[in-house]
């Protein structure tokens, strides 16, 4: 099920909140004028994570890797970002959406589960 159209959009949707999420918190968390540099790099810094470290083969990505890692560490890496993201949105004072992301994100998982056993199988 996790590669289900529905399933992939809503992870890309979810990968674009938490990395929304990192660069307001970046915005609101720090003081002027670093909070440029910090709404510009914490997004950046993931987005990078994000689409480096991958499980050659992966079947709901491209399948390139341009560092490869067991599917265990992607999976760590992949939940460190959208949870980073919810609770980055927490920190800013965003409760409501915050709430809203960690639900969506807990049941893109709970649908997933052929994928989370394909990873944790890397």
């Amino acid at each position: 099920m996790a590669s289900a159209w529905w399933n992939l959009g809503l992870r890309f949707l979810l990968e674009l909140a938490a990395v929304a999420g990192l660069a307001t918190a970046g915005w609101r968390l720090s003081s002027s004028p670093w909070h440029w540099v910090a709404a510009i790099a914490l997004p950046v810094i993931a987005m990078l994570i994000w689409s480096i470290f991958n499980v050659p083969g992966d079947p709901s990505r491209s399948g390139a890797a341009p560092v490869p890692v067991p599917g265990v560490v992607r999976l760590l890496l992949e939940l460190a970002i959208l949870v980073g993201g919810a609770f980055a949105l927490w920190l800013s004072g965003y409760r409501a959406a915050s709430i809203i992301l960690a639900v969506l994100i807990v049941a893109h998982y709970l649908l997933s589960g052929d994928r989370i056993a394909w990873l944790l199988r890397r």
